[in-house]
């Protein structure tokens, strides 16, 4: 162990800024990175321990044991400088956190960062300080919340389709060949079948009252 020499007052119990009381005395304190194993004695100065592993102390102290280790097992933390015997460990977010509590350096809580909701965009990318953001898409265009930009609605019109379903503010507009509707289709073919019918019964028609008006022609050219 370290041995530091011990500073006996008679009058004064007020202990310098390297010592630490003890009962009515001063003793030295043990430098960083150590402990106090025995304090001080009228004939011994005061004993220090090294720190064991798993443990720290990071300033000059009068303490008989160390500080344990931090870990970084919150959800969202990972380790950024392992803890030695003179520094506590120092945690940082992990990929997709912030952090909402620094600590010496580090940080002591994470948080997840938040998702944009459909309808949105990310407009700012979260980092390992702060929050994601997120802003409404425009009329006429569209996220599903991991864009970084709202994109147009598709125009089926310009590539020659039929809108199937109109575009949200989330959803792209949904297109697909153009159809045509059965029931006009019937329609218009009944209907061509019917002047067909109707031409052919009026070309009839003539043809007959023709061939009448011409027969009785011939019976009074014959009666003659």
């Amino acid at each position: 162990g370290v041995i530091l020499m011990r500073n006996f007052r008679v009058k004064s119990i007020t202990c310098h800024l390297t010592e630490y009381k003890i009962g009515e005395e001063c003793c030295p304190m043990c430098s960083a990175g150590h402990r106090v194993r025995i304090d001080c004695t009228e004939f011994k100065s005061t004993s220090c321990q090294r720190c064991t592993d798993g443990t720290f102390m990071d300033l000059p102290n009068g303490l008989k044991r160390c500080n344990p280790c931090s870990t970084c097992d919150s959800a969202g933390l990972k380790v950024k400088r392992q803890c030695v015997i003179t520094a506590d460990t120092v945690c940082e977010p992990m990929e997709g956190f912030y952090c909402t509590d620094l600590k010496s350096g580090g940080c002591s809580v994470a948080q997840k960062h938040r998702s944009c909701e459909p309808g949105h965009y990310i407009s700012r990318m979260g980092t390992a300080s702060t929050d994601t953001e997120c802003s409404e898409c425009s009329s006429g265009s569209f996220s599903d919340g991991t864009m970084l930009s709202c994109q147009p609605h598709t125009q089926c019109e310009n590539e020659n389709l039929q809108l199937i379903k109109a575009g949200t503010a989330s959803t792209d507009a949904e297109c697909g060949e153009k159809s045509y509707n059965t029931t006009e289709i019937v329609i218009s073919v009944l209907f061509l079948v019917f002047l067909l019918v109707a031409a052919a019964i009026v070309v009839v028609v003539v043809l007959w009252k023709n061939k009448k008006i011409k027969i009785p022609s011939e019976l009074e050219k014959n009666c003659s």
